[in-house]
């Protein structure tokens, strides 16, 4: 299948706000006016939360597509229902791609979100009651690296690992020495609110000393590593966890890759071990992504989210929002808000109320409850689709520092904001 549409919004252009189908608007028109709502929300504000992007209208339309009712529980050529040909082919696509794309031996994309993906990792490589040593929670950790509210924290014993204090970098020292003290089943590299790359070959090296599986929890970058902005994992993690939104702008959902002695295993810990059938429309459009990602164009984008993203870091620095690490190599950038005399909380609503969409985020060493928080997490994937580029980043920065700063409603600097958003952008 060839995928003509331009895998992005980046082109200085304003973006044509969304039309509910005729089809929607006469059945339910209650629900067509909100998804109107949403677009309008997308196209008027910075959308800054660091897990969320843009799909393309290809993408859009293979969800809305005659897959969307579909069962095909089971994989190509072994369903648990007939008149599955249609959704046979569109999963070999998905994965046929997917392994071109990212040099994996293995690649599985029926798990329906990340988390699940990791269930299906964990249920694939351990038994309840093993030891996995992972990033800790507050130092950039997913839930599903042993929060008690999560099924990993339930059913395995975590050890954590952290960062530096003096630098905000992984500690690779604690991280060997922990594996040496506690010989887990399996490492955990990578996090969710980290902003360097991940140091891939080093956590080999620790798994094998540990006799240890070795997991990449890539859900952030593996976006990047596909436009080939980022280090891959797969030539050294058993098995990769990764999602097909956020930075491959894809639909919302999980993807595993994995090494060809683990296939059968991955594949049964996905079904019929932690889901049934798959959301065949989910994995066509997965399908696109993976197409539009493995485009020049994409690669493009990508490096132009890094550099976006750095610029803002350097934005923010500027107006006393200290970047953790003092930067980053990623569409990530992690800030100290505490400086300014407010939350993180505080300051993800201040943002909001201007058409600013940032989350706070836990920072390493934290004083400040776990509610409150003392940093924000911003990420420049959906920006750099809406078509900013590094000149804008500096002006994204004033916004985010002028609305923590004001506290109030400020009609001048939301009109700003929607002014940016809506593009296209001036340079400079």
């Amino acid at each position: 299948m060839t995928v003509t549409e331009p895998p992005s919004t980046a082109s200085g252009r304003p973006q044509r706000l969304w039309e509910a189908p005729e089809a929607l608007r006469r059945a339910d028109p209650e629900i067509a006016d909100v998804l109107a709502a949403e677009a309008a929300r997308r196209r008027d504000g910075l959308q800054l939360i660091a897990g969320e992007n843009t799909a393309s209208a290809a993408v859009l339309a293979a969800l809305a597509g005659p897959l969307a009712d579909k069962y095909a529980e089971g994989y190509p050529g072994h369903r648990h229902h007939t008149g599955c040909a249609a959704a046979d082919a569109a999963e070999l696509l998905a994965v046929d791609r997917a392994r071109e794309l990212f040099g994996a031996e293995h690649a599985n994309v029926q798990p329906y979100t990340g988390t699940t993906a990791m269930l299906a990792a964990y249920a694939a490589l351990l038994r309840p009651g093993d030891r996995v040593l992972a990033m800790s929670l507050q130092h950039g950790g997913h839930l599903t690296a042993g929060s008690r509210a999560n099924f990993s924290g339930r059913w395995f014993e975590f050890i954590s690992y952290g960062v530096r204090a003096d630098d905000g970098r992984i500690d690779l020292d604690q991280v060997r020495e922990l594996a040496r003290r506690h010989r887990p089943q399996a490492i955990v590299a990578g996090g969710i609110s980290y902003p360097r790359h991940i140091d891939w070959a080093a956590f080999r090296s620790v798994a094998d000393e540990a006799g240890a599986y070795l997991i990449a929890a890539a859900a952030q970058t593996l976006g990047l590593v596909a436009g080939g902005a980022a280090p891959s994992p797969v030539p050294y993690a058993d098995v990769v966890v990764g999602v097909s939104h956020k930075m491959l702008r894809g639909p919302r959902g999980g993807l595993l890759l994995c090494t060809g002695e683990l296939a059968e295993r991955v594949d049964r810990a996905v079904f019929p071990f932690t889901q049934g059938g798959p959301s065949m429309h989910e994995v066509a459009a997965k399908a696109v992504a993976l197409a539009q990602a493995a485009t020049p164009e994409f690669a493009g984008y990508a490096r132009a989210a890094v550099a976006n993203a750095a610029a803002l870091a350097e934005g923010l620095a500027a107006r006393g929002l200290r970047p953790l690490t003092g930067g980053t190599d990623t569409h990530l950038v992690t800030a100290d808000v505490s400086a300014l005399g407010v939350s993180g909380v505080e300051a993800e609503r201040r943002c909001a109320a201007a058409g600013i969409l940032l989350g706070k985020c836990a920072l390493p060493y934290d004083t400040a409850p776990p509610a409150e928080t003392s940093g924000i997490r911003l990420g420049t994937g959906c920006v750099t689709t809406q078509g900013l580029d590094t000149a804008a980043m500096g002006t994204v920065a004033e916004l985010v520092g002028r609305a923590i700063r004001t506290g109030e409603a400020d009609r001048e600097l939301a009109e700003r904001v929607r002014e940016l958003a809506r593009g296209p952008v001036p340079k400079r």
